[in-house]
Parts: C-alpha cells; structure tokens; sequence
C-alpha cells in the first residue's frame, strides 16, 4: 500500500462498534469495567484511549512501523525519549539542534546526570570521535532546524549499531510522505504532529513509531508514568488533518524548490539553506535518503537592519512560531525556535540576527514569490 492510500486506510479509519466513517471523540477519562477481576479492554485514558489508538496505529503504518505512541507534543514525545537515559549515560546529538532539545538536554539531563556531546551533524567521523564506553543514544535531527544541515542516516545508525548505541531521529520536517528513517536503521522516530502531520494550526501533538517491542514497552510506561498522552480532541483533529497530508505536502514542498531558487538569485538574500538545491553541501546524502527537499527553508538577508522591516512589510505568510500549517510561515528563530539558546551558542552554531525560516504553505507560489520580492525591496 503507498503512502497516500495509506493516508486514508492504513490503519483504524471507521469505527468497529457503529461503522461510523470517522473514529469518534471516545470524550471519557475512565471506562466502566464488566469484570473488576478480568478486564481487557480499556480502563483510564492517561492509559489508552480509542481515539488516540486510531492515532497511534496511523503513525505505525506511515513509517512502517511494528508500534506507535501518541503524546500531548512534540517535546512530551522528545522527553519520553531522551528519560530512557539514566545518570552516568551519555548523549550525542548534532550541534544545529531544534532549540526545545537544546534546553531539555542541557538544562535538565545535564541536572539529572546525564552527560552530553553536540557535534557536527553532517560528518560521520564527528559521531564516531564523541562516542565514549557510556555512550547511549544518538539524537539525529535531519533536515535540522533551523538551518537544514544533514546527516547520513544509514551511516551514522550503521556506526551506532557497531557499538551497540541506540538512535532517535526527529522526522519532524520531512514527514514519513518524504522521508522513513526506520527504513536506514533508526531505532525510534519522533514527530511533533502539530506541524505537517495535522497540518492546521490548531492542536499540539507528538508521536513515535519505533519497530522494537523492548522499547515500545518502556516509552509506554514514560507516556503512562509522566502524563503526557494526547487529549482525544487533538486525536480526532489529527486523524481528520493527517487524511490530507499528501495533497498538502505535494503543494508545500512544490512552493518550497521554487521560492528557494528565487531567493538564491536575489540580491538582498546573503545565504538559502534548502537540501533541495543542488547548491547545498549535503544535497547528495539528502536526495539518497529522502524524496523530496522538504517545505521549510531558511534564508538570511544581506543584514540585521532590515529584518523588521522585511517581516512588516510581508503579507501573506503569517509571522508566528511553528511551522507545518496550510497557511506560510515566517519564523525568527534568533527570538523564536531558539531563544533559549545562549546567544554565543546560537551564533556558534550558525542562528545568527539576520536569519528567517520559511514553512511554505499550499498557497500559490506566485503570489508567495510577488510578496517576498515587494517585502525585500
């Protein structure tokens, strides 16, 4: 079954008990129970939930997975990971990392006694050269965010598996439309299904699909443990948005290659981050493991003066943090994404004052293009 048929009827899309052609919203946070001494069925729904079942099950089938998990967001799901580590392990993650991971890592593991390593991404050996006796977990982020640097999943999972490290990839921006990084070996995958995967600004969500029963079990038990299941209204919206993710990735991801050509080649435009352009330093690795170059881009203008003035003077794309909506989206991740970040930090890993980040929407890429061109004279 390929992925737009999967979209509609890889997994639980009618109700078995009515035939009812959406799942309902199972509103209820506990279920009555025939047999105290025998039950099997549903009990609680920080434990499980209809609803939030035909969720997981859709996330299982889109990245061929054995399991899925549903939290209330993308960083409950982040978490849920990154708690498997225990005081004394050791962490390796990129360097240009979505800021939420930044300050989860280096703010509360680093108290809980969990030791850590960002490295350059893109470069296999780097992964290699960190990696000590009590290394646990590589954290992949590719495309990362904000600047769309890759890493070589089936290089860098191959050299985990060697030393008996397990990996978690955030697949946030590619969405397993373009990219299934279970398929290169990756051990867990997370999503913040706020973004692409509803696709509507209008609910938080996070999921994981994972092929390994051991660690199915034990991100359970954190879902469980530290409350962060999803709400039944955020699953029924996802389970309605996610129907369209084809059609809308097809149009986003199309208004993306083009506004990031015609960014390339203006004047005020210093630098354009996008792995779809041939230009970028990875576009080879990204094209080997992906089927697209994504819809968000990042581009920096020629400097810091005309910033504001850019963002007041664009129209269509709303101005906002987030990305992944029908709508455009323009980010400023120095006092966004990443405003947790140190500033030495942020400019050290290249998230510097004159940086927009670009989530494209499924409006028409001539209008986009007319809007950033008025807003960049």
């Amino acid at each position: 079954m390929n992925i737009n048929t999967k979209l509609l009827h890889g997994y639980s899309v009618i109700d078995k008990e009515t035939g009812a052609a959406s799942i309902p919203k199972y509103q209820t946070s506990t279920f009555h129970q025939d047999d105290v001494f025998h039950h099997t069925g549903y009990n609680y729904t920080r434990f499980g939930n209809p609803t939030i079942t035909a969720v997981e099950e859709c996330i299982a089938s889109l990245e061929n997975a054995s399991y899925g998990l549903a939290f209330s967001s993308g960083m409950a799901a982040i978490n849920s990971v990154l708690f498997m580590l225990s005081q004394g392990d050791h962490l390796i993650l990129g360097k240009n990392i979505y800021g939420g991971t930044y300050h989860i890592v280096t703010e509360f593991l680093t108290r809980f006694g969990v030791e850590h390593t960002f490295v350059d991404e893109s470069d296999v050996s780097a992964w290699e050269n960190a990696i000590r006796p009590n290394t646990k977990l590589f954290y992949l982020e590719t495309p990362s965010n904000p600047l769309l640097t890759i890493t070589d999943l089936k290089a860098v999972c191959h050299l985990a598996k060697k030393h008996g490290i397990l990996t978690a990839c955030d697949n946030t921006f590619m969405t397993p439309i373009h990219q299934q990084p279970l398929d290169f070996g990756v051990d867990i995958v997370i999503h913040s299904a706020t973004k692409f995967i509803n696709g509507h600004s209008d609910i938080l969500a996070g999921l994981i699909a994972t092929n390994d029963e051991d660690l199915y079990l034990t991100l359970k038990k954190h879902q469980k443990a530290l409350g962060s299941i999803l709400g039944v209204e955020d699953a029924w919206l996802l389970l309605r948005g996610v129907k369209t993710m084809g059609l809308r990735m097809k149009q986003s991801v199309k208004n993306a290659a083009k506004i990031a050509d015609f960014l390339s080649n203006h004047d005020e435009i210093k630098s354009v981050y996008y792995p779809g352009l041939t230009s970028h330093p990875q576009a080879d690795i990204h094209q080997a493991q992906t089927q697209s170059g994504g819809a968000v881009l990042s581009f920096e203008l020629s400097c810091e003066d005309k910033v504001a003035d850019f963002f007041n003077k664009c129209q269509i794309p709303i101005v906002a943090v987030s990305l992944g909506g029908v709508e455009s989206i323009l980010s400023y991740p120095w006092t966004m994404s990443h405003a947790c970040m140190p500033e030495e930090e942020r400019i050290k890993m290249g998230v510097t004052s004159t940086l927009i980040r670009l989530s494209c929407g499924i409006e028409d890429c001539n209008d986009l293009i007319s809007d950033l061109e008025n807003a960049l004279k």
